[in-house]
């Protein structure tokens, strides 16, 4: 197995157990407050601020379709090599959320931020998205 490959996917799996693990826990029913960040399950049915919901089981197929896609554009452009590490984690988060519609009907969610603003509520696996979005814009920018 070529070291991109393997690299792609140990941070794929990594990232997709560590996400479900961190689920797992608010889904056996713990929480915690505090007046500034409040962790409790909550079920997104839409995706980023709960928009789409109105997809309701189309959702989770859709989301699917995309990730096939942009893993066909990975592949067939040659970005894997270069990208390996942030694919891995992008799509090891993606299929945790993903997978969390398929199983529980929308997607995991527990971190709510209020302390003086109200944010959408988000999860391990939407932080790890949103690093490896910078992380493989970064690397583009920094090569160009």
């Amino acid at each position: 197995m070529h070291r991109s490959w393997l690299v792609f996917l140990l941070a794929l799996a990594g990232i997709y157990l560590i996400d479900q693990s961190i689920k797992s826990i608010f889904l056996a029913g713990w929480r915690w407050e505090s007046d500034c960040v409040s962790l409790t399950l909550v079920y997104n049915r839409g995706v980023a601020f709960s928009m789409f919901a109105f997809l309701g089981p189309w959702l989770k197929w859709i989301q699917l379709l995309l990730l096939a896609g942009v893993l066909g554009y990975v592949l067939h452009g040659g970005h894997l090599k270069r990208y390996s590490l942030p694919l891995g984690i992008l799509f090891g988060a993606g299929l945790s959320n993903i997978a969390d519609r398929f199983v529980h009907g929308g997607v995991v969610d527990y971190v709510a931020w209020h302390c003086g603003f109200d944010f959408a509520v988000f999860n391990f696996a939407d932080v790890m998205i949103d690093l490896a979005v910078v992380w493989i814009l970064f690397l583009n920018l920094r090569n160009n």
